[in-house]
């Protein structure tokens, strides 16, 4: 898990560090971005699903057990995929499809509490995919070593205090501030979002790294599966956001 050197343990500088294989046709930026896209369309195609499913009603009782089902093997899948790299442009999309039923019903839910918000959240979240992506091709933003080692250190940190947060809801102890409404919760929401979009621009250069290195082809779907796990994260973020501003 290369937790200094990436955004996430998807997309790492070791990923790299391998015998090019010249006998094979080699990743490309432009692969990886189609292949983004598709990873897209697999998800907002399953969360429609199971939106479709609550709001209409046909199947609105399985909407809870897609949507826990759809965050528990999204994770056994992505683990398989960061262990395995090779199987990337098997369990890519399998991913993609999971992380959408899980996503559909997160959404769906939180539409009922905040009438417009999912649509909010869509719209920020591309603005911001699209933003970064301004920022690093024109280099305003580079993700230099020493930008690396600090946006890694707080996703680390990030992901140990949702651990933490997740573990004391059993024991009934909750992380102070976390899920509050309040100025500093709203506080603490904003830094992280902050984070998972400055997390794009490592994805980026992870792209343009292994495109430059001739990286094996089957990494264009690993590195379009790191870029929605940021993603989605990203939206997820957003989404506790803009909630935590209603409330």
């Amino acid at each position: 898990m290369a937790i200094f050197k990436s955004k996430n343990p998807a997309l790492g500088k070791k990923t790299f560090e391998q015998p090019i294989d010249l006998t094979t046709e080699p990743m490309t930026i432009e692969g990886t971005v189609n292949k983004t896209f598709l990873l897209g369309l697999l998800v907002v195609a399953s969360a429609a699903l199971t939106w479709n499913m609550f709001t209409t009603g046909v199947g609105a009782q399985y909407v809870s057990m897609l949507t826990i089902g759809g965050a528990i093997s999204g994770l056994i899948v992505a683990i398989i995929i960061i262990s395995k790299k090779s199987l990337a442009p098997t369990l890519a999309p399998v991913y993609a499809v999971v992380e959408g039923l899980c996503l559909g019903g997160i959404s769906v839910y939180m539409e009922m509490s905040y009438s417009g918000i999912v649509m909010q959240a869509i719209l920020i979240t591309l603005s911001v995919l699209f933003g970064m992506l301004f920022l690093y091709k024109y280099r305003i933003i580079r993700a230099t070593e020493n930008f690396k080692l600090i946006v890694g250190a707080a996703t680390l940190g990030i992901f140990l205090v949702y651990l933490i947060s997740f573990v004391g809801s059993f024991f009934n102890f909750h992380v102070p501030y976390l899920h509050e409404n309040g100025p500093i919760g709203i506080g603490i929401s904003l830094f992280i979002v902050v984070i998972a979009a400055l997390n794009l621009v490592i994805d980026f250069d992870f792209v343009e790294e292994g495109a430059s290195k001739q990286a094996p082809k089957y990494m264009e779907w690993y590195a379009a599966f790191g870029i929605m796990v940021t993603l989605i994260w990203l939206y997820l973020e957003i989404l506790r956001l803009l909630s935590k501003f209603r409330d």
